[in-house]
């Protein structure tokens, strides 16, 4: 109790008849007004209250939501191709991450409106592809161009077997047909 020295835990009065039951306080030395408190006590016992602040009603958050049109198309970049291929080099006052690219090449090719609204987003790919920025989506191949050598979407299997077949036919190897019963030749054994 000594550590504390506001009325918050208990009255003044409480404090001194405790300290007088314990025997810090001698009873020849109590205050003079602790007779006539004892005799007399308020009907209202006076405890310390916090006192109660009015709320505050927070206006209207007049603060619009800060959205620009690259935002969604940043967003979008970053769901397909999520960081792109390289980590962004910070030290470099003059790097562009490739989104910021893809966002640079989206808004040029939305000026020059020769491109659908619908297949903007694949062309912007095709474009930075065509520049030499390679786009890799999550989980598949990177984007490519449309005009891939055939052979690369060849199986090995597939390359096996017409590897066979010209090497039968450079030799003039037949090829053997498989033999068939003839009706007419009968067998006798």
């Amino acid at each position: 109790m000594a550590g504390s020295r506001l009325e918050k835990f208990g009255t003044v009065f409480t404090r001194v008849r405790d300290l007088m039951r314990a025997g810090v306080v001698k009873h020849e030395e109590r205050p003079i007004w602790f007779d006539v408190y004892a005799a007399f006590p308020p009907k209202r016992e006076p405890l310390y209250e916090k006192p109660v602040r009015p709320l505050k009603i927070h206006a209207a958050d007049t603060v619009p939501e800060i959205l620009y049109k690259e935002d969604a198309i940043r967003a979008k970049f970053f769901e397909v191709y999520g960081n792109g291929p390289r980590s962004f080099e910070l030290l470099k006052p003059n790097f562009v991450s490739p989104c910021q690219r893809f966002v640079m090449k989206y808004g040029e090719l939305e000026s020059r409106g020769d491109v659908k609204p619908e297949l903007l987003f694949e062309e912007t790919a095709k474009a930075l592809l065509a520049e030499g920025i390679y786009l890799r989506k999550r989980g598949g191949p990177a984007v490519a161009p449309q005009s891939r050598d055939p052979l690369l979407n060849m199986k090995l299997t597939d390359m096996l077997a017409e590897q066979q077949r010209d090497t039968d036919t450079e030799t003039n190897i037949p090829e053997k047909e498989p033999e068939t019963l003839n009706p007419d030749r009968q067998t006798s054994s």
